[in-house]
C-alpha cells in the first residue's frame, strides 16, 4: 500500500514542474505549439477501455491499423484501432507484466515480411526503483481478431544508471532498438545490435533528447526518426543532428507520435477518454527523399539553424533561450520541494 502511495506522488511531481515549464515558455516568442483554428483530429479513439493511450504504432501490413495501449495501471492489451477510431481488435499479452508500458514501435522482419511490435515496459517514476525495465516483442497477428499472444521479452538496463522513459523505436534498415528517457537533460540510448532474452540487454547513450521526452518513432525508409515533448516534436537525421522542429496541436497530455506509412506525416496523440489523434504534415525537409541521399558534404537542410541545433545538442526546447530554460528547471525544483514539504507536514 506504501508503495502504491509513494508512486502517485512522484507520478504527480513532473506535472507540476510541467506547469511551470510552458508557463516559462509561453513567455518567450514562438516557443509554444499551436494548430490552426481549422485543425481537426483525424480520428478519435473511441474505445472506452483505452482512458490512458500512451503510445501509438502504424501497422507494416494491415492498412489503416493503428496499435495503441494504456499506460500504467491497465493490463497486458494492445488495441487495433480503425481509421475511424473504433477497436477492430483487442489482443492480450499472454506472458507480459504492465507495470509501466510507455511506447510502442513496429517494425517489419524482413526474412518473413511479418510485422512486429515492441511494446515498451520502460517507465520508472519511482528513481530507479525497478532493477531493469523490459519490452516486448510480439509478432502481429495476420488476422484482427481478439486473440491472445504469446511475446519475447527482453530486458534492459542502463550503462550509466536507471532512468526514466517513454520513447521507443525501431530501425527499420537495421533493426536496431532505441529508448529516449524523460528527462531534463535526456538521452537518445541505443540496445545491442543483437538482443538476448536469457539476460539483461545493456542500454548505451548514442546521443542527447529534448527536454521531457514523450515519444519516439523511426521513419518507414529509416532516413530519420522523430522525438515527441510535451511541446513539440523534432526531427533528427541522427542522434544529434537536428533536422527540423514541426508545430504540434494543442493536446491535453501529448503522450504518442509515430509516422504514417508512407512517411510523409506524423499522427500524434494524448491520453484521456474519446482521445484526439492529429495527422501534421511534415516539412519538406523531413519527408523521404525520392533521390538518393546527398553526400556527406553537402549543404545541411535549412530547417537546421545555429539555435535550433544548440537545442538539439544539449537537450533543450526549441527555441528558448538556455537561461530561461535553467530559471524555468530552478522554479521547478523549487516547486518540488515545496511540494514534497507540504505532502510530508501533512
Amino acid at each position: 500500500m506504501g508503495r502504491a502511495t509513494g508512486r502517485t506522488r512522484t507520478r504527480r511531481i513532473p506535472r507540476a514542474v510541467l506547469a511551470l515549464l510552458a508557463a516559462a515558455g509561453a513567455a518567450v516568442p514562438g516557443t509554444a505549439a499551436r494548430a490552426d483554428d481549422g485543425d481537426r483530429p483525424q480520428f478519435l479513439i473511441r474505445d472506452e477501455r483505452v482512458s490512458e493511450s500512451s503510445g501509438l504504432a502504424v501497422s507494416p501490413t494491415h492498412k489503416g491499423i493503428v496499435y495503441t495501449h494504456n499506460d500504467s495501471g491497465h493490463g497486458p492489451q494492445i488495441y487495433a484501432i480503425g481509421p475511424d477510431g473504433r477497436t477492430r481488435a483487442t489482443f492480450t499479452i499472454g506472458n507480459a507484466e504492465a507495470r509501466d508500458w510507455e511506447g510502442i514501435a513496429a517494425s517489419t522482419d524482413r526474412a518473413t515480411g511479418r510485422g512486429v511490435l515492441w511494446i515498451a515496459d520502460i517507465g520508472d517514476n519511482m528513481d530507479g526503483a525497478w532493477p531493469d525495465v523490459s519490452v516486448y516483442k510480439v509478432v502481429e497477428p495476420r488476422t484482427m481478431e481478439d486473440a491472445t499472444l504469446r511475446a519475447t521479452r527482453y530486458r534492459f538496463r542502463y550503462a550509466d544508471g536507471p532512468r526514466n522513459a517513454e520513447g521507443v523505436m525501431v530501425d527499420p534498415r537495421s533493426g536496431r532498438l532505441y529508448i529516449v528517457s524523460k528527462e531534463f537533460s535526456g538521452g537518445v540510448y541505443a540496445a545491442p545490435a543483437k538482443l538476448r532474452a536469457d539476460k539483461v540487454n545493456v542500454l548505451r547513450r548514442v546521443g542527447p533528447a529534448p527536454i521531457m521526452a514523450t515519444d519516439a518513432a523511426y521513419a518507414p525508409d529509416g532516413s530519420s526518426f522523430v522525438i515527441r515533448t510535451y511541446f513539440s516534436a523534432s526531427v533528427y537525421r541522427s542522434p544529434g543532428k537536428l533536422i527540423a522542429h514541426v508545430t504540434m496541436p494543442p493536446l491535453k497530455q501529448a503522450e504518442s507520435i509515430a509516422y504514417t506509412r508512407d512517411g510523409t506525416a506524423l499522427l500524434t496523440g494524448s491520453e484521456g477518454e474519446d482521445s484526439p489523434v492529429y495527422r501534421v504534415p511534415l516539412p519538406a525537409s523531413a519527408r523521404p527523399s525520392p533521390s538518393p541521399r546527398p553526400a556527406r558534404n553537402s549543404a545541411r537542410p535549412r530547417a537546421v539553424t545555429a539555435s535550433s541545433e544548440a537545442a538539439a545538442e544539449g537537450g533543450g526546447l526549441p527555441g528558448v533561450p538556455m537561461p530561461v530554460l535553467w530559471v524555468a528547471v530552478a522554479l521547478g525544483a523549487i516547486g518540488i520541494i515545496a511540494f514534497v514539504a507540504y505532502r510530508t507536514g501533512r
